[in-house]
């Protein structure tokens, strides 16, 4: 047993009862207090609580280390959760039982679907949040979760073990070592550390040590992820400056208004708290030239965008969309922080220039002529003005090739990142990699198989599958067309595909969620049913529905199914064509909304679902987990290919289609040396079965002579 930064000293320290009670939060306060837990979650962040709530949920006692209790739930940049591809994840993170979905409709002040111009498929449910309101649901939630106790605590270091012979790694993870030289010791543990990781923020020309605004960066355990030979990459990420309300002029700009009715995240929801006519509403404006000089002339003030660190390309700074676009207009949307808030988040307004000429630059834009920069007193530390200015950040993230697609690590044994570590940008990415890290830490120390969604599955296995096999050199996001099946990969099915993986296989889903995703699925399949049996001829279906478009210039026989196909016909107007026995049907808003999306997308699915079989045929030959690819005789491959291999090591045929360098001509070498392995293990497998059948023939006739 040994710590790296340690070097190699034995770690023989505990923690004691006195030493822990004044930093222990839990929802299991009856349990006696131990030092061992079986599963350790690093960061109180949007994919630590998503992971540390699974694990718990799956029956590990879980311990939660966090800089401070009271910046869980934190929205550390954009007060809104959703959008295109962003609330599919949620969705699915819903359906596996977790938080976020739950707290956002307990906490938004402007639900909104996006993207409504287009298919269902593709539809973006999003959500303004109340930051306050979210941060006190999701620290009630959290420490009150049976088996999850929170303690405050900053992590140094890994405790590391001899590996386990039967998994592939270099050590295994046994606890952790905090700041103040005591360890706590676990089964597995999850790193979620967000920006921490010698966290810098930038503003203008100067930089301070912060993994937050507040927040002092993790130093320590960088250097040791390091040391431990992990490839260690440097991205930056960046925030607006906050506009006091009432300094803006609402009345000349685009005011949106939300949705009537507001669609929930959460399955388990009919409606969310607050009514469509108590929301507040949003407004549009944008950049102008004038912008576009007070960038340009001052980038020599700026090392953010002058520094080579790459950030995220699909929600870049202003200064990087003057670059990259010149001479465009940008968008800006002006977004309510909370009920009661003053502060307004501007959408679009990144920036990391010295705080005097981004108020000057804000001024420029139409009605934020008088618009004035808030600060925030902890703001002071950093800046000693009085101004709230945007800011970037800089922070190192693990090549996600070097984890699994459970997001276990290669290197270490039992050891999980998620989030941001990974790459990756944005609240929805990250809380739907802890809730994957959070099942699978907990099923690796019940010697289960992990729990893996495969990109035909979700668009969570879009979002693995992509990190683990391509990698990424700029913070990742996603959209809706990464994923090749996403006519299959919809926000309305989410519990269908996965709630009941969830529940049999992991044990993450609630007894509760699985009764609802049940009594749906069977209305879905009984509904569905009952409109294909119903069958008119044409002329019939456009008297009782004269409003449809159907054509009655011939006369021909169509189902139920196939008149709600028709855009303007839904199941409300269906039912009162045949209100026996459709009736029924339109009592559930949302099973008559899935029936309807159902019929909209049949006869494409059945293409799509050919398509996904194929895929899963390979997805189902598995790559032997011990290969060493830099050493293998028995195959023809490329020294490049063997190394990507290596450093990718892919679970699966499909995976390894799909690493960037790897050939077709590689993939037919490799398939035929598996399949090759295989059968001779297997007729290996069948020597000693015939051996035995001769010997029990041989006493048989021994016994009848």
């Amino acid at each position: 047993m040994f710590c790296i930064r340690g070097c190699g000293r034995r770690v023989a320290a505990s923690l004691t009862k006195q030493h822990l009670a004044s930093v222990r939060f839990g929802g299991d306060s009856a349990a006696p207090w131990t030092p061992h837990f079986d599963v350790v979650v690093i960061g109180g962040g949007h994919a630590g609580t998503e992971a540390a709530a699974a694990a718990a949920r799956c029956g590990s006692r879980t311990l939660l280390l966090t800089h401070r209790v009271d910046t869980i739930g934190q929205m550390s940049c954009n007060p809104s959760f959703g959008g295109i591809g962003k609330g599919h994840l949620m969705r699915e993170v819903d359906a596996l039982d977790g938080l976020c979905s739950r707290i956002c409709d307990q906490s938004g002040i402007h639900y909104k679907v996006l993207n409504r111009r287009k298919g269902p498929a593709v539809w973006g449910l999003r959500a303004q949040i109340d930051r306050k309101l979210y941060k006190q649901n999701m620290q009630k939630e959290i420490l009150n979760t049976p088996l999850l106790t929170v303690q405050e605590g900053a992590v140094e270091d890994l405790i590391l073990t001899e590996p386990e012979p039967e998994h592939t790694g270099k050590y295994r993870v046994s606890g952790v070592v905090l700041a103040d030289g005591s360890t706590v010791y676990a089964e597995s543990v999850v790193l979620t550390t967000g920006t921490f990781l010698r966290g810098m923020i930038v503003i203008g020309l100067e930089m301070h040590p912060a993994g937050r605004l507040g927040d002092q960066p993790s130093i320590g355990l960088a250097q040791t992820l390091e040391k431990l030979g992990f490839v260690v990459g440097r991205l930056k990420t960046g925030t607006p400056p906050r506009i006091a309300k009432e300094s803006v002029n609402f009345s000349i700009l685009n005011k949106q208004t939300p949705d009537n009715p507001s669609i929930p995240f959460s399955f388990i929801n009919q409606t969310v708290w607050i009514k469509p006519e108590d929301q507040l509403p949003c407004y549009l404006t944008q950049t102008n030239p004038r912008v576009d000089e007070i960038v340009l002339e001052n980038l020599h003030l700026n090392c953010h965008v002058k520094e080579t660190t790459r950030g995220p390309r699909y929600c870049p700074s202003i200064e990087s969309k003057v670059l990259r676009f010149p001479n465009r207009v940008h968008q800006v949307w002006l977004e309510p922080e909370g009920m009661d808030s003053d502060l307004i988040y501007p959408q679009g307004l990144s920036v990391t220039l010295p705080a005097e000429l981004q108020e000057k630059m804000i001024t420029c834009i139409r009605g934020l002529e008088n618009a004035k920069m808030i600060q925030p007193a902890l703001f002071l530390l950093f800046v000693p003005s009085v101004l709230w200015p945007g800011y970037g950040v800089q922070y190192d993230y693990m090549d996600p090739r070097q984890i699994s697609p459970s997001l276990e690590t290669h290197l270490v044994q039992r050891l999980f990142f998620a989030g941001q570590i990974n790459g990756t940008t944005g609240y929805e990415e990250a809380a739907a990699q802890g809730v994957i890290a959070g099942i699978n830490a907990s099923l690796r120390v019940r010697h289960k198989p992990a729990f893996v969604i495969s990109r035909t599955e979700g668009y969570i296995g879009v979002l693995i599958d992509d990190l683990t096999t391509l990698g990424t050199n700029e913070p990742y996001r996603m959209f809706t067309s990464r994923a090749e099946f996403r006519l299959s990969l919809r926000p309305d099915n989410a519990d269908s595909r996965l709630t009941f993986r969830g529940y049999k296989e992991a044990g993450c889903v609630s007894q509760q969620r699985y009764e609802r995703a049940s009594w749906m699925k069977s209305s879905l399949e009984e509904g569905i049913s009952m409109l294909k049996s119903i069958e008119f001829l044409s002329t019939k279906w456009k008297n009782l529905i004269p409003e449809s478009s159907i054509s009655s210039g011939k006369s021909l026989p169509l189902r139920a199914l196939d008149v709600l196909k028709y855009e303007e016909v839904d199941m409300e107007l269906l039912a009162r064509a045949v209100p026996e026995p459709l009736k029924k049907y339109t009592q559930c808003r949302e099973l008559a909304e899935r029936l309807k999306i159902e019929a909209t997308y049949e006869s494409v699915l059945f293409h799509q679902q050919q398509e996904i079989k194929e895929v899963q045929r390979d997805e189902a030959l598995q790559l032997p987990k011990d290969l060493d690819y830099l050493t293998l005789k028995d195959i023809s491959l490329s020294y490049e290919v063997r190394e990507k291999l290596h450093f990718s090591r892919p679970q699966t045929i499909g995976a390894a289609s799909r690493i960037p360098g790897v050939t077709a001509a590689a993939i037919v070498n490799l398939l035929r040396f598996v399949k090759t392995t295989q059968q001779r293990q297997a007729a290996m497998n069948r020597v000693p079965k015939i051996d035995q059948q001769l010997r029990d023939t041989d006493r048989l006739e021994e016994s009848q002579l």
